[in-house]
């Protein structure tokens, strides 16, 4: 199963080859042995290298599960009774990072030097499919669409604000003020597209009520999306999270928005039929205390639910 995932991986046998550093003949020899046993065709062979069949897609995504599951089988019976060891993939929305990996990473180093965090940060719809395919262990997640199977904890529920730059702000009412969600639709918003969590979640709340907001700008960069609103050139809508470093430092102002209050769950999810590792479980837990820690002293603003 180990050759197999590395012939997938690979563009051709002579490469799979290479990398296991086993011959070719032998490697093409273990692949029909494999298609014997099964009776299923896993890989057409071609002069421009090798492909999947159906077949093969699906012993792929089952090889992955079980030589995953096995790697996390020998890690805790090395971790049986003694230090946690190993690597922790996980995965972070923007937004979530901006106020998390920081301090997460920190703990970790401190409480369990001999394990190894991998945080990737990505949107949250990627998070999903990662968390499936074993790419990360767990990770942060804002909605639970096509991620019913996944083992969830509900951490906190964040409340979306309105952003402006301070010199550019365009409200009468004073920032802090609860902002109605109709009063903004006349402003010019940058926001990210359609396709990402975060606009999918504002755009949720907008039209069943009949609001169309005017987006001007659409960027999936949350770095450039505050940089353009600090600069005057619009306006958007956040979780006060990712915007925290720009508006500690005076960048940018914030009133939260009412009728309705807009709210965005953040779930810490991981695929339960993957295995958990000893390491794996201490992340999780040491990420709720951080997280716990941040919601209290006012760093990652929302309200805890775990």
């Amino acid at each position: 199963m180990r050759y197999f995932i590395v012939i997938a991986e690979s563009p051709s046998l002579s490469a799979a080859a290479s990398l296991l550093g086993v011959a070719q003949p032998s490697l093409s020899q273990n692949v029909v042995r494999m298609e014997e046993e099964l009776g299923l065709r896993l890989v057409e062979r071609s002069a421009r290298g090798t492909v999947l069949t159906d077949d093969g897609t699906l012993f792929l995504k089952h090889a992955r599960t079980v030589c995953a599951a096995f790697e996390t089988c020998l890690a805790d019976m090395r971790e049986a009774g003694g230090a946690l060891r190993g690597k922790v993939g996980f995965g972070m929305p923007p937004s979530v990072s901006m106020v998390m990996s920081v301090p997460l990473a920190e703990t970790v180093r401190i409480e369990f030097p001999d394990l190894r965090l991998r945080a990737i940060e990505a949107m949250s719809g990627h998070i999903k499919a990662w968390i499936d395919d074993g790419t990360v262990d767990i990770g942060f997640i804002y909605d639970l669409a096509g991620a019913e199977h996944f083992r969830t904890t509900h951490v906190l529920n964040e409340r979306l604000f309105f952003f402006s730059g301070p010199d550019a702000w365009p409200l009468d009412t004073p920032p802090g003020t609860p902002v109605p969600l109709r009063a903004l639709q006349a402003l010019d918003l940058i926001l990210p597209s359609p396709m990402h969590g975060l606009r999918k979640t504002i755009e949720g709340y907008a039209r069943p009520r009949g609001i169309d907001l005017n987006v001007t700008v659409e960027m999936d960069a949350m770095t450039q999306i505050k940089e353009l609103v600090t600069r005057g050139s619009g306006y958007t809508i956040l979780a006060p999270a990712a915007a925290h470093d720009f508006a500690a430092r005076g960048d940018l102002v914030k009133s939260p928005i009412c009728d309705p209050d807009m709210v965005r769950p953040v779930y810490l999810a991981s695929n339960p039929a993957r295995q958990s590792s000893r390491a794996c479980r201490a992340i999780a837990q040491v990420t709720l205390d951080v997280a716990r820690d941040l919601v209290q002293r006012g760093i990652w603003e929302g309200a805890l639910v775990s």
